[in-house]
């Protein structure tokens, strides 16, 4: 296999000899030196072989002293595949060209390929190596993969590790996230567990701190549910009243029945898109991150329009996307009209909408029962949601003396 690569670079010739005594040419070559191969008998006086490019240009003087002639049967290989395009010129020039783009389009980044972020957002972090200097188009050699790690780290405190190794024109980007610190309590601060909402308490666990009202108790938003003075007792028996106060963190949780009263809007006339068919269309294309205008006006002649983007990028065998990308924005022109809407519809959908914006509010409580009620005024459809919660309602307050 490594003869016919090396017989391939350098170039061979096939010859036929032909006279009285061609087995005498064979002797006159091998002791001159001249390398031949693939010797076929045609006749008894006459036969084909193989020798180099350079060898055949030594063999016609030996023929000539053995009374043989010799012809030409055949040549292959690169230098003569070349020689063809010599007078060629615009092929050589095409040829060195290509050469040259190679030679130069290796030393840039063409892709930038992201590894192992499951939270953090690949757009986040390409976004972020952008300002590092990493991105399709990039010089290779002139790039610090140790710095852009370090900067890069600095301003994605959701990263742990980051590693940049560079493959030719692909760059690789290999990421691990930081595992979130739980959120720390400070056991220093002393308050109290107040009601972020009001309504009639439904069960209490109390872990530090006195309860200041019991289940049943109606108790109104910013009321102290749990407080963090806790009155010392006099031992029994002892002549003393009390002790005096603990000043402690409150912990605990406060369950109640609340009520909540949410109201949303909707107009009862919309304004419908009608297509004129009248449309443009502009295209360009987006080499290395730049984007370069190839067709179509600059001004849009349509006062309403949407606009629709289509893009094809080159995508090489293993689904590696390179930086060159065909865009096209397709403009389309409309009018508006007003129509009336269906109040039946509008009415579910703001209802459903006002119950998810409860549910949001809650953040793990129970809705119990809920009512709608709507009205019609100016134009507009109105829905209130009144609805029935059970929840948690307690949240810890420092005490205003560490709050100063």
């Amino acid at each position: 296999m490594l003869k016919r690569v090396i017989n391939c670079l350098r170039g061979s010739v096939r010859l036929e000899v032909s006279g009285a005594f061609p087995e005498r040419f064979l002797n006159l070559c091998a002791q001159n030196g001249v390398l031949f191969w693939n010797v076929e008998w045609l006749e008894s006086t006459r036969l084909r072989l193989t020798l180099t490019r350079q060898s055949s240009r030594r063999v016609e003087p030996l023929a000539q002293r053995v009374q043989c002639t010799v012809t030409p049967a055949g040549r292959s290989g690169i230098p003569f595949f070349l020689a063809r395009f010599r007078r060629r010129y615009a092929l050589l020039v095409g040829l060195a060209l290509s050469l040259a783009a190679v030679c130069v389009c290796s030393q840039f980044i063409l892709t930038v390929e992201v590894e192992g972020n499951v939270n953090v957002s690949t757009a986040t972090i390409l976004s972020e190596l952008r300002r590092q200097g990493l991105r399709p188009g990039a010089y290779g050699p002139g790039l610090n993969e140790s710095a852009i790690r370090h900067e890069a780290l600095i301003h994605l405190p959701e990263l742990a590790w980051m590693s940049v190794n560079l493959h030719g024109t692909r760059a690789e980007v290999m990421v691990r996230e930081a595992v979130q610190a739980p959120e720390l309590v400070d056991e220093e601060q002393l308050g109290d567990i107040v009601a972020r909402s009001s309504g009639i308490i439904t069960r209490m666990e109390v872990l530090e701190g006195e309860a200041r009202f019991r289940t049943g108790d109606t108790v109104v938003e910013g009321e102290v549910l749990i407080s963090g003075q806790v009155q010392l007792d006099a031992p029994q028996y002892s002549e003393l009243e009390n002790l005096g106060y603990l000043q402690v963190r409150a912990s605990g949780q406060v369950w109640a029945r609340t009520w909540r009263t949410l109201t949303a809007v909707i107009p009862l006339q919309a304004q419908v898109k009608t297509y004129t068919g009248e449309q443009t269309s502009r295209w360009s294309l987006t080499v290395l991150g730049q984007r370069i205008e190839i067709f179509g006006k600059s001004g849009i002649p349509f006062p309403g329009y949407d606009k629709i983007n289509d893009t094809w990028t080159l995508t090489l065998p293993g689904e590696r996307e390179m930086p060159l990308a065909l865009n096209r924005e397709t403009y389309r022109a409309y009018t508006t009209t007003a129509v009336s809407v269906d109040q039946a519809a509008a009415r579910q959908l703001l209802e459903q909408r006002l119950l998810d914006a409860l549910e949001q509010e809650l953040d793990g409580g129970e809705v119990v029962n809920t009512q709608y009620s709507s009205t019609q005024r100016d134009g507009l459809l109105e829905v209130t949601l009144q609805a029935e919660c059970r929840e948690e309602i307690g949240r810890f307050r420092p005490a205003q003396s560490q709050e100063k």
